[in-house]
């Protein structure tokens, strides 16, 4: 698989050097193409605010931004069915499947437990 969507919370984890940070970027750095909904943008420069730290531009760097062109009124209600999420939890899954309905072509990369959990259901590889 050469394409993952990525969730803002491994941009995070990479920009403030958490732990299991240089793990993820190995991950990462198996794939061709990321991907990931602009909504990641905003997530990202919010955690810069919270931790009081300038903006690093060079985050979303090598990011390919999805911009659905429609509702994703289907893959939301596809998404909520197999577990409870949060609003943007639930857009980053609902995006991936908006790129792959089937769930066999891109992967869903992310540490937050919940939304990993969601993706596997949705069917995709869920490497960490």
């Amino acid at each position: 698989m050469a394409i993952a969507y990525l969730d803002s919370s491994c941009v995070v984890a990479l920009a403030f050097a958490e732990p299991g940070s240089r793990r993820l970027a190995a991950t990462l750095g198996r794939f061709e193409r990321l991907l990931s909904s602009n909504l990641l943008e905003a997530e990202v420069r919010a955690a810069f605010v919270r931790e009081r730290v300038a903006a690093r531009t060079d985050v979303c760097a090598g990011l390919d931004w999805i911009l659905p062109d429609r509702a994703l009124t289907l893959e939301i209600d596809r998404v909520a069915a197999l577990g409870g999420l949060r609003g943007a939890d639930l857009w980053h899954v609902a995006c991936a499947l908006y790129l792959d309905p089937t769930a066999e072509d891109l992967a869903f990369v992310t540490l937050d437990v919940a939304q990993r959990r969601v993706a596997a259901a949705a069917g995709f590889a869920t490497p960490h």
